[in-house]
């Protein structure tokens, strides 16, 4: 069994939570930015959880070394290009890259500005390394309403541009989806698709919230194995599952792969993806959240299935799907 032949589309992947400690470094001595350490196995540390962390909150602590280097045209497109080739070295085919524009405007860019900046990196990296890729761009939880609007608009202006949706990201259970109503609902009047992390840190009414704010898919949604009615949302609907063991396993979403609902969720009709929602964070790839289904007992044709689930999922064209399909034939 060659699990590298499933390994086409990431569509839960966080730029911030993905950098290697060498772009990291690389960018810090170019823009004299000052790093805790500039030894890569060192920075290793500031950039992975370990098994002792304790839950989602904790979890997003290991961002903070992250941003500092994601504040300038240079250092956006140095990470961007960085992960790209990555990714296109393990085989992959097809990401779609998520990240907070309003985080990343701390030495003057706006997010506009940022988001052209991915956008020119995009265009370069799928010359370079032959991967195609997206943006989703993020909402954060706590933020002010200004600069969560001001995402969303520059969402509206360069959809189908490079930008494919818009997402809901931080501390879920600080706070929650029915604070961001009225935000996802301009989105919708904007007609653009958006992601929200439901059912990771929160129960199953946390999903449920979410299908009701008209989310296309659901970021982890590992909860929502408890309630029926949920359950049954998610078949009536079709809407994916973005599945990432490895990050729910580093949060404390669950306490052992064993856990993982997945089985449950596609006997029941369930779109499941696999992804690998932050790389640096949790210190995965694609390549090892598979391994870790093989590990629990799932079959090749299951872990084919959920990457067919994976591009079917992906805000793409029908066109670009079949592109992707091809290469699991």
């Amino acid at each position: 069994m060659d699990i590298k032949k499933l390994l086409i589309a990431d569509i839960h992947l966080h730029l911030d939570g993905s950098l290697s400690s060498h772009a990291v470094i690389e960018i810090a001595k170019k823009e004299n930015i000052v790093l805790p350490t500039y030894v890569e196995k060192e920075l290793d540390k500031y950039l992975m959880v370990d098994e002792n962390c304790a839950s989602l909150n904790e979890y997003l602590t290991k961002f903070d070394v992250p941003n500092l280097v994601l504040q300038t045209k240079y250092g956006l497109k140095t990470t961007y290009l960085d992960l790209l080739k990555r990714e296109s070295e393990a085989g992959l085919k097809y990401v779609e890259i998520r990240m907070a524009p309003q985080l990343s405007t701390q030495k003057g860019l706006s997010q506009e500005e940022v988001v052209k900046t991915l956008i020119d990196a995009k265009i370069e990296g799928e010359k370079l390394y032959k991967i195609k890729s997206n943006l989703i761009l993020c909402l954060m939880r706590g933020a002010t309403e200004s600069l969560n609007l001001e995402t969303i608009n520059v969402a509206r202006k360069y959809l189908g541009k490079g930008v494919v949706a818009l997402d809901l990201a931080g501390a879920e259970a600080l706070f929650p989806n029915e604070l961001y109503f009225s935000l996802f609902k301009l989105a919708k009047e904007y007609n653009i698709p958006f992601v929200i992390h439901a059912g990771e840190a929160s129960g199953a009414n946390s999903v449920k919230t979410a299908l009701e704010m008209g989310a296309s898919r659901i970021g982890h949604g590992i909860h929502s194995i408890d309630d029926e009615k949920v359950i049954k949302m998610l078949v009536e609907k079709q809407i994916p599952l973005e599945i990432c063991p490895k990050s729910n396993l580093d949060t404390k979403t669950i306490s052992s792969f064993d856990q993982l609902p997945i089985k449950k969720f596609m006997e029941k009709g369930i779109k499941v993806t696999l992804n690998t929602d932050d790389m640096a964070v949790s210190n995965t790839t694609l390549e090892n959240e598979y391994n870790i289904l093989f590990s629990i007992g799932f079959s090749y044709e299951q872990l084919k299935q959920i990457s067919l689930n994976t591009i079917d999922g992906a805000f793409l064209s029908e066109k670009e799907k079949e592109e992707l399909k091809s290469y699991l034939k």
